[in-house]
């Protein structure tokens, strides 16, 4: 309750403080507001600055302020500014000053020329969206990358839940996926969830990895870059000068498991010397006992011989002890 009460009081001095003179500067909140903002609203426009920045985050705050009520007005967006942020590590490997969207919880990251109506038309043009999720149930269908990409060209990005250079690429490839909305589709599958079938069809073993599909031709984006202008320039033309492979088209279910049989051995290779040492022991303790020495069983006459004999030996014995007395 006290929490909540709290979060409602930030959000009404926030409000206050947006009706206020623009001169006045952004609002300045620390990473918990922030975070509650995330959560509580729909669209989210914040600048990552360093206390004392000078000039350059001046700059990004004046180019702002010129379209903050036209951010309000057209979005209903919180307009924020956040000093020594552990969050932008989420968001950009770069230091600050950096400007991010975030639209229901999904950030953008700003790359481009810090003019205010470029900022104003970058974030109203992109209020939703702009990566699509794929999965193993409708990637071929919406893709059509094995009959010639009917659907358009598509940028991939495979990634996984538990990587955190993916979780850290996700505003930067939103910024992709806006700079290319009107050329081609970009989306991302998860290789650790829904798209485990899909990621061994293109031999995706790590990620996060990038594949360009166009006209029934796959491009692996094999530079060590990962900023958004990198990856724009390779979706763009850069593509040609990397080797391209032939899609393949969708597995069976039988080659699909002895697929994940195959990746799994390649993943876990201590799996093959397990197996082998397993093998090897069976092997060894079979040849002991195959050719391990048998002891030789005592024939029935040899011991009804000697019965026979220790019997006569006895009744001998017993009748010499009689004539003695």
């Amino acid at each position: 309750m006290l929490h909540v009460l709290s979060v409602s009081i930030f959000l009404l001095s926030c409000l206050t403080y947006v009706s206020s003179d623009s001169r006045n500067g952004l609002q300045t909140v620390n990473d918990d507001e922030l975070l509650d903002l995330y959560r509580s609203e729909s669209y989210v426009v914040v600048l990552f600055v360093k206390k004392n920045c000078g000039s350059p985050c001046e700059k990004y705050e004046n180019e702002i302020l010129k379209i903050r009520e036209d951010l309000v007005d057209s979005l209903n967006a919180w307009v924020v500014k956040v000093e020594d942020s552990q969050l932008l590590r989420l968001y950009s490997p770069e230091s600050e000053p950096q400007l991010v969207f975030v639209r229901h919880g999904v950030p953008l990251l700003y790359d481009d020329e810090i003019i205010d109506d470029l900022i104003l038309h970058t974030f109203t043009y992109n209020k939703d969206p702009a990566v699509k999720e794929l999965n193993d149930d409708n990637f071929e269908h919406l893709t059509q990358a094995a009959s010639g990409a009917t659907t358009g060209d598509w940028f991939v990005m495979f990634y996984s839940t538990d990587c955190v250079e993916c979780q850290r690429l996700q505003a930067r490839w939103e910024t992709v996926g806006a700079k290319l909305r009107t050329k081609m589709n970009v989306a991302r599958v998860n290789r650790q969830t829904t798209g485990r079938v899909t990621c061994r069809r293109f031999g995706v073993f790590e990620v996060p990895v990038f594949i360009f599909f166009r006209h029934g031709k796959l491009y692996r984006y094999n530079l060590s870059k990962l900023d958004a202008k990198s990856l724009v320039q390779f979706a763009s033309d850069w593509y040609r000068n990397v080797r391209a492979e032939p899609v393949p088209h969708p597995k069976t279910p039988f080659d699909d498991f002895t697929q994940m049989i195959a990746d799994y051995l390649k993943e876990n290779p201590w799996t093959i010397k397990l197996v082998s040492a397993i093998i090897s022991l069976i092997t060894l303790v079979s040849v002991y006992f195959r050719f391990k020495p048998k002891k030789q069983k005592k024939s029935k006459s040899t011991s009804s011989s000697k019965s026979s004999s220790a019997s006569k030996s006895k009744s001998s014995k017993t009748s010499e002890q009689a004539k003695d007395k």
